[in-house]
């Protein structure tokens, strides 16, 4: 453990951020690290607490989280490093745009505010950066065994890094024409510079990982060619197919999906060029973004940073409680009122409402019409139900629309299709306790037989397929 009465002694302390007038006027991110002094003493807080649910039960990869605060507590950062590499690959990724669920699960969290574990495990990563810690680990035997990947977001690049290691020889196809998946075009840079995904891509490829980017598996090459070619094929495409909003005018223009606009924004930092008329903008516009999600989140950021007007955050659920309800204790999730960076830097936020119809002008989107919805009390399990409230139609100005109410599942392209493979009721792939899907050869991982999730726990599932795939081509 670190410090026995660290808890007591020290308050938890925050990383300051830029003020809102000046990080949005750029999409560079905006959290200023805490000197090394500072995060020595938050690891302090780490109590003795017996059963570490942060990372029993918080932590997809259950990630040693007391003992690296030990370790930077006693100022050992390599061993902390090397405590935190054990188990994820990717903690630059995670230490930006992690939810943090190990935190809520903290023993702490019962109480007061819980250890700072999420800043404190991008100190470790960063550290190790700057001080040259971090280098490729190539395989000393390599076994010939050829193993394909489907998708490079995290489960992928996790996968595909673990399987080098293994000694396999890996080849990641990525149908867009950059490596990253979601963590690329679905993340905002102001949450995480591509330039740190580029860092870590470097080191993959010292360890003889191969990129393969502008290939739709399916559709440039068949499933008959990836059965001829590898081994073992592991899919880890994301679940990109977007729940829509099927309600009367929904053919207007200025209404969009919440993933098209941020890649299409992430495109435009990187660079690349997009014809004037194809650019989705908020400049001077009234957007409504419909989803209360973290994706929903991050367009409202977005959209401020391209000068909005007004922005207006719409979603279908009642307001959250400030504090854990009785059916929400310690150390689940909790369902509470979370205010992200991007709400600070200025929207409205509307609860309860139920979007009914788009109106327009001359084929462009000028409104949204919503009905009010009135929940009833969870009943024991905190479930609850609604129904309209009777003429309570409310009208909202939108120019823009962002629709931003979560994803269905993997896309079900050629390859799935032609080879037959079977998906469970919610569109996901399904799979054994050996993450194999019906198809020999075939593995599937992370969001396509989960749908949507964390990014911690897309590379949780990366790092166990990858796992799998190995014992499959050793025999082991």
């Amino acid at each position: 453990m670190a410090k026995a009465t660290g808890f007591i002694e020290y308050q938890r302390e925050n990383p300051q951020k830029l003020p809102v007038q000046e990080r949005i006027r750029n999409f560079k991110e905006f959290e200023i690290l805490l000197p090394e002094e500072k995060t020595m003493i938050q690891a302090a807080r780490c109590m003795d607490c017996s059963i570490p649910y942060c990372h029993s039960y918080g932590c997809p990869c259950n990630n040693r989280i007391p003992d690296w605060n030990d370790m930077v507590y006693k100022n050992h950062w390599k061993k902390a490093l090397d405590l935190l590499h054990s188990t994820i690959n990717f903690p630059e990724f995670t230490g930006r745009v992690c939810p943090a669920p190990c935190e809520y699960a903290c023993t702490l969290s019962i109480n007061q505010q819980p250890v700072s574990i999420k800043h404190i495990e991008l100190q470790i990563v960063e550290k190790g950066w700057r001080e040259g810690w971090i280098v490729p680990q190539v395989a000393s035997i390599k076994t010939g065994k050829k193993v394909a990947v489907i998708g490079s977001g995290p489960a992928g690049l996790a996968a595909a890094q673990q399987l080098a290691r293994y000694g396999h020889q890996v080849v990641v196809f990525e149908k867009s024409d950059r490596i990253g998946g979601l963590l690329r075009y679905g993340i905002p840079d102001f949450k995480l510079e591509k330039w740190i995904i580029d860092r870590r891509l470097e080191q993959l490829k010292a360890e003889g990982v191969v990129f393969e980017t502008g290939v739709n598996v399916g559709v440039d090459i068949s499933a008959n060619y990836l059965n001829r070619t590898y081994d073992a094929i592991v899919i880890a495409a994301g679940a990109t197919i977007p729940r829509d909003l099927n309600i009367p005018g929904r053919e207007l223009k200025g209404i969009h999906f919440a993933m098209e606009y941020l890649t299409q924004q992430n495109k435009l930092n990187a660079g690349d060029y997009i014809p004037e008329d194809k650019i989705i903008t908020a400049k001077d516009k009234h957007v409504v973004v419909i989803g209360g999600g973290d994706t929903g989140s991050d367009c409202v950021g977005t959209a401020r940073r391209q000068g909005a007007k007004e922005i207006t955050q719409v979603e279908i659920l009642p307001k959250p409680p400030e504090k854990r309800t009785l059916y929400n204790a310690w150390p689940t999730w909790p369902k509470i009122l979370f205010t992200s960076t991007s709400h600070e830097e200025g929207c409205n936020r509307l609860w309860s409402l139920s979007a009914k119809s788009f109106e327009g002008e001359d084929g462009q989107v000028k409104a949204i019409n919503f009905s009010e919805l009135r929940w009833s009390e969870p009943d024991k399990f905190g479930r609850a139900n609604f129904e309209e409230v009777p003429n309570s139609n409310i009208k909202i100005k939108a120019d823009l629309v962002l629709l931003a109410m979560g994803f269905l599942h993997v896309e079900h392209g050629n390859l799935v299709n032609d080879l037959n493979m079977k998906i469970d009721n919610r569109g996901n792939i399904v799979v054994d306790k050996n993450y194999k899907t019906s198809v020999d050869k075939f593995f599937a991982t992370g969001d396509s037989i989960i749908g949507a999730s964390l990014v911690v726990r897309a590379i949780s599932h990366g790092r166990k397929v990858a796992a799998e795939v190995n014992k499959y081509l050793t025999n082991v």
